[in-house]
């Protein structure tokens, strides 16, 4: 996953990905969600979960960028994580993790 999502670490807007991964938890895909302004994206589920559906993927990794460089979630971070997790427990595609990419390193929010 590190090296999938090295790129956001140079963008200068929010963008909103997740991997699909398979039973063994390998990437199988990529998909940009969301592309949105230096310090918000809107995300949800139904663009998230299409995707990894289309892709047969057994559970997904979340991931955002914040260009401002803050590595802390925000309560929108947190409620958005919260809101996929729950969708995708409907959807029996589980999250793994929600990372933030900044321009020194991923964190996770698990």
């Amino acid at each position: 996953a590190y090296e999938y999502l090295q790129p956001m670490k140079r963008l200068a807007e929010e963008h909103f990905v997740t991997l699909h991964l398979n039973a063994r938890y390998e990437v199988i895909g990529y998909h940009l969600v969301s592309q949105g302004t230096v310090s918000a994206s809107l995300v949800h589920p139904r663009e998230v979960y299409k995707a990894a559906l289309l892709s047969n993927a057994y559970a997904v990794l979340l991931a955002h960028n914040h260009p401002g460089g803050s590595s802390t979630a925000s309560p929108a971070d947190i409620e958005t994580t919260a809101q996929l997790i729950r969708a995708g427990t409907i959807m029996g595609v589980s999250v793994v993790d929600h990372l933030i990419v900044t321009h020194r390193d991923i964190y996770s929010i698990r």
